[in-house]
């Protein structure tokens, strides 16, 4: 083997030789140490629930089978607890979805298209819950004014309601008094705001502001892009979510009484469960 270039010594041409090169690191891409080997069954198996019927039901959300997930669902209700097929089945296979994701083998598509399937499932299996599904709380979602960006969000909003929350999400681009006045109407357990732009994060300041002078307290998480844990700090009622995952996490714990001052001092840990 040789490469095309050369070098002429005493009017002979000599070849450069690649034997014994290390290529290795050359053009290699940024991203390559973060891709997984393994597919996503090896990685699911040791975390599918163990129970036989929660197992059927919680592959049906990981492989995003939507046209036959309703099929496994009735059959899974036939033989267990509405409210375990949604918990150990349904939600489960989510929280499957949500590491693959975290490990860079699910990307958007596969999120949206398991999270269909997973409320396909759940539609089905809270007709059979007298009184329907009792929701953990409400949590209120939005990118902010000015800002078009809307995936991280989503992923986010998904993650949130499949971990038993209700979401009223307002979308993007929410002008901050539109924001404000939803917050006095639903007194939410949190708000929840994402910018991928400089320009646009401002917003969150003067939201927390808002819903202060309001006589509102609860947390105000700052995502996305252009938001780091440093600036979501830098205002009163501002808290901290860096990637999607850890949003219900972090909404657990404000639920179980935790104030935006106490969720920032314990936020290490609180997102090491993430």
């Amino acid at each position: 083997m040789t490469m095309a270039s050369s070098d002429v010594k005493n009017g002979e041409k000599y070849m450069l030789s690649a034997k014994g090169a290390d290529f290795s690191q050359v053009l290699k891409r940024y991203d390559i140490d973060l891709q997984q080997v393994a597919t996503p069954e090896q990685m699911a198996k040791k975390m599918l629930p163990k129970d036989e019927v929660f197992k059927k039901v919680a592959e049906e959300v990981l492989y995003m089978r939507f046209k036959t997930v309703g099929p496994v669902v009735m059959e899974a209700l036939k033989q267990r607890n509405p409210l375990d097929v949604i918990n150990n089945g349904l939600v489960a296979g989510m929280e499957v979805v949500a590491k693959l994701y975290a490990e860079h083998v699910y990307y958007l598509p596969e999120i949206m298209m398991a999270a269909k399937t997973m409320e396909i499932g759940i539609a089905l299996a809270e007709k059979q819950v007298p009184g329907g599904r009792e929701t953990k709380g409400t949590v209120l979602m939005h990118a902010a004014e000015g800002d078009p960006h809307d995936i991280g969000k989503n992923i986010a909003a998904v993650m949130v309601r499949s971990s038993g929350y209700t979401v009223v999400d307002m979308g993007r681009d929410v002008p901050i008094v539109d924001l404000v006045a939803k917050a006095v109407e639903l007194k939410p357990l949190f708000v929840s705001g994402t910018a991928l732009m400089t320009t646009t994060m401002s917003a969150f300041p003067t939201e927390a502001k808002l819903l202060q002078e309001k006589g509102l307290s609860m947390p105000l998480m700052g995502c996305g892009g252009a938001v780091n844990r440093e600036y979501a700090n830098s205002y009163d009622l501002g808290i901290y979510s860096e990637k999607a995952p850890q949003t219900p996490v972090i909404a657990d714990k404000i639920r179980a009484g935790y104030d935006w001052k106490k969720v920032r001092e314990e936020w290490d840990s609180i997102i090491g469960g993430a």
